[in-house]
């Protein structure tokens, strides 16, 4: 008789959990809408909502207020439908095949179209309410500026005309150069709403907020500008479990590749978190965590599943205690290498969310 598997609901619970702070993630989006003067702030929760889970996401934003999403792939719809209507939804990366434009037309989710091959296809597969990107000059996705003329653009029934832009990070030639464009462009597409700027965009002033804006890092506690570090709050906080605690002794090595030798006797804790759950190994020997307000080293080298940790100063701590990782976005970004929105994207889902 075959052996049935266990039901992965009963299974014990992961030794990583990703703590998310729904007031913080509020704060932030209402933060963000005040910030976007006359527009209104939507939010982009493409990748999960940059990893921290569309159903822990999704309906806080709901709840505060927010009614416009944004996804970059078909198959990120039904997810974000569960909590909010379909009509809301505008998929990125609009639609490449008919199979693409059947789905957008029974679901009712908006396809950005970003090319005239796109429009043609929508046109042909019917039609609908759909948004169009335009490209700027970040030569991504987009229609050119040259085609907005196309008589297939005077046939779509565009709610929202977007470009995104390239260096809104920066105070860099390219913002004022890429907002004329837009400018441009809204004066010969006819369109219910306009919309250009993103998290950090929404920083630049009032002349790049048009009717909607489109959050997507700072929603989550990622710092794009300086200037925002006055109202955004920290969202997402990582916990890892212990899974042993070891003495090592002077002249003792640690990990892969002998990285790390001990100069003192040490006690070190092997902690279930490593780069198979986004903890990558940029943090060798760089990472920080943290129990009980004491600020715990990384030491050798982050393995697939686990990471080394310098607890001497800890004595109290044994297997199963929780240790928080640091995760603050800006530090992490400055001592990881790593950009914030990879430091947020790449938190596996072995993380429970809670």
């Amino acid at each position: 008789m075959p052996i049935l598997p266990p039901d992965p609901a009963a299974a014990p619970a992961a030794p990583l959990r990703l703590c998310i702070d729904k007031d913080a993630l509020a704060a932030n989006w209402r933060a963000l809408d005040r910030a976007s003067g006359t527009g209104k702030a939507g939010a982009a929760v493409k990748a999960n909502a940059y990893s921290l889970g569309v159903p822990q996401v999704v309906p806080v934003l709901r709840d505060a207020g927010c009614a416009d999403w944004f996804v970059a792939h078909w198959q990120e719809v039904p997810g974000v439908m569960a909590h909010v209507p379909a009509g809301e939804i505008s998929v990125l990366h609009g639609p490449v095949t008919m199979d693409e434009v059947a789905f957008a037309r029974e679901c009712g989710a908006r396809p950005v179209l970003n090319t005239l091959e796109q429009a043609a296809r929508w046109i042909e597969g019917g039609g609908g309410t759909c948004d169009l990107m335009i490209d700027t000059g970040m030569n991504r996705l987009g229609v050119s500026l040259k085609d907005l003329g196309d008589p297939l653009i005077a046939r779509l029934d565009v709610d929202c005309a977007m470009s995104h832009m390239a260096s809104a990070d920066e105070d860099a030639p390219k913002n004022a150069q890429q907002l004329g464009r837009f400018r441009e462009a809204r004066a010969s597409v006819k369109a219910r709403r306009f919309s250009l700027a993103n998290s950090a965009a929404i920083a630049l002033g009032p002349d790049y907020h048009f009717d909607l804006t489109r959050p997507g890092l700072s929603l989550y506690g990622g710092i794009p500008r300086r200037e925002m570090s006055a109202f955004i709050r920290q969202v997402a906080f990582p916990q890892a479990a212990v899974l042993q605690v070891r003495r090592v002794m002077p002249g003792e090595t640690v990990g892969y590749n002998a990285t790390f030798q001990a100069t003192r006797e040490m006690r070190v804790a092997i902690v279930s978190v490593g780069y198979a759950d986004g903890y990558l190994r940029a943090w060798s020997d760089k990472g920080r965590f943290s129990f009980e307000g004491a600020a715990l080293p990384a030491i050798g080298r982050v393995s697939m599943d686990m990471t080394a940790v310098d607890v001497s100063d800890v004595p109290t701590l044994r297997e199963g205690d929780w240790l928080g990782i640091e995760y603050d976005p800006v530090w992490a970004s400055r001592t990881s290498g790593l950009s914030q929105y990879e430091i947020f994207t790449v938190l596996g889902s072995r993380f429970s969310r809670r």
